[in-house]
C-alpha cells in the first residue's frame, strides 16, 4: 500500500538480496548515496558577460556498509572470500536493500549494480560484555537504482 503523498516512511526494518538469497535482519544501512560528476561550463554570453553553467557529469561509483547481529550464516564470509582471493566473476554481484514497513512489507528496494564486498568487520570482543555482537559488511557498487 503506497503512503499518502505528504506522509514520509518509517523504515522499520531492512533486507539485504543478493542472488536470491535475502538476509532480513539487517539492523543499519549507512553510506548509501547515488552521486554524479558536476561539469562546470565557462563561456561569454551574447552580451559579453562571463557566466559559468553546470552540468550533470558521469554517474559515481560508492559504497555502502550493513550491519547485522552475528549469526551463524556464512554468506557475508563466503562473498568476501570470493573477492579476497581474486574471484570477481563469483564476487560481483547484483543486489539490493530493501526498506520493509511495520507489516513487513517492502516500500523501496535500492538495486546495487557490480557490487561486490570490500570489508568485514567484526564487533569488539570483550570478556563479559554483554551487547550484540555485529557484523558490519562494507559493499562497493558501480552504480545504484531506485525502485
Amino acid at each position: 500500500m503506497p503512503l499518502p503523498e505528504l506522509d514520509s516512511s518509517v523504515g522499520h526494518s531492512f533486507g539485504l538480496e543478493f542472488d536470491s538469497v535475502l538476509i532480513k535482519r539487517i539492523t543499519e544501512v549507512s553510506g548509501l548515496k547515488m552521486e554524479q560528476d558536476v561539469i562546470e561550463l565557462k563561456q561569454n554570453t551574447a552580451d559579453g558577460k562571463y557566466a559559468i553553467k553546470k552540468l550533470p557529469g558521469r554517474p559515481k561509483a560508492g559504497e555502502v556498509t550493513v550491519t547485522r547481529g552475528l549469526t551463524e550464516d556464512n554468506s557475508f564470509e563466503q562473498w568476501i572470500k570470493d573477492s579476497r582471493f581474486g574471484n570477481m566473476t563469483n564476487a560481483r554481484r547484483n543486489g539490493s536493500i530493501i526498506v520493509y514497513d511495520y507489516e513487513g512489507l517492502p516500500i523501496k528496494r535500492y538495486k546495487l549494480i557490480n557490487a561486490w564486498p570490500k570489508s568485514l568487520e567484526i564487533s569488539t570482543l570483550k570478556a563479559g560484555d554483554t551487547s550484540v555482537l555485529t557484523e558490519k559488511l562494507s559493499i562497493t557498487y558501480e552504480s545504484v537504482e531506485v525502485d
